[in-house]
């Protein structure tokens, strides 16, 4: 039971005025007579809390001017134009003689239910982050949408140095294909030489983890003989590998089961694809 159906009891049924009933529940007077006549007035209701929102908001946008939003965002849609919180609010102030910043126009269009909010994005403390320590340690690949003057739609792929952001290739095409990511690929690494090795996506650009350090094989019964036996072909063979790998021209191979490394695979599969060569 609240404090206000306290009061209201005491008073009606047990017949305290309402100065005993202040001084009994540790109110002033005029509290109490609120209480009473909120009662009176709304019955069993006055004990349900009130809205706090204010009886008049001077600051808020005219009634008329929503509705004029939403026309102006229903005929721009409708002509095929953009129809963004900033074209409307062009709109409104050229046309119109308005001027309703982007914000407001964002949100009456949310409350319309004409935009549909973006999910929530993780939280920017989560991301790990990479940075290459020496110039030419790693690669980032990536290719980017471009429309000309004349509507053609272009698609620029370029190769970037993580360390430096020297941009090591940047050629334009029609649309990057596999073949044009090796081409590019190839023609960068015969021009300035090769990253010590290729890895694609791994770490991928932006949010991202770490890379984890490649596992390397140890003999089940190390023995002075077995281990001298063992660890120094398989090394010469991962080196051989490796270098192999990086080449300009060199085919993909298979390795050894002792030696440790990733194959190359420069496949974009969506407009926005970033490749990333690390060690």
């Amino acid at each position: 039971m609240s404090r206000a159906q306290l009061i209201v009891t005491a008073v009606t049924l047990q017949g305290l005025t309402q100065a005993e009933a202040a001084r009994a529940y540790g109110l002033s007077e005029s509290r109490v007579s609120r209480i009473m006549a909120r009662w009176r007035a709304e019955g069993d209701a006055a004990f349900e809390p009130g809205s706090r929102r204010p009886k008049t908001t001077p600051t808020a946008t005219p009634q008329a001017t929503i509705e004029l939003i939403v026309n102006l965002r229903a005929n721009l849609a409708g002509r095929g134009l953009d129809h963004g919180p900033a074209t409307i609010a062009w709109h409104l102030q050229h046309h119109h003689g308005i001027t309703v910043s982007r914000a407001t126009i964002a949100r009456i269009l949310t409350r319309q239910g004409l935009v549909t909010p973006a999910p929530k994005k993780r939280p920017r403390s989560s991301y790990l982050r990479f940075e290459a320590d020496l110039p030419n340690e790693c690669w980032q690949s990536d290719f980017t949408h471009w429309r000309l003057t004349d509507g053609t739609d272009a698609e620029i792929l370029t190769f970037l140095d993580d360390c430096t952001r020297y941009a090591i290739s940047v050629t334009a095409h029609r649309r990057v294909t596999t073949p044009d990511v090796l081409a590019a690929f190839r023609a960068a690494t015969a021009r300035t030489g090769p990253s010590p090795s290729t890895r694609p996506r791994q770490p991928a650009t932006g949010p991202c983890r770490k890379p984890r350090p490649a596992r390397t094989a140890t003999p089940t019964r190390p023995t002075e003989s077995a281990a001298t036996a063992s660890t120094k072909p398989a090394a010469s063979r991962c080196a051989s590998t490796a270098n192999s790998a990086t080449s300009p021209s060199a085919e993909p191979t298979h390795e050894p089961a002792s030696c440790s490394s990733s194959t190359t695979s420069t496949s974009p599969s969506s407009e926005s694809a970033w490749f990333s060569f690390r060690p």
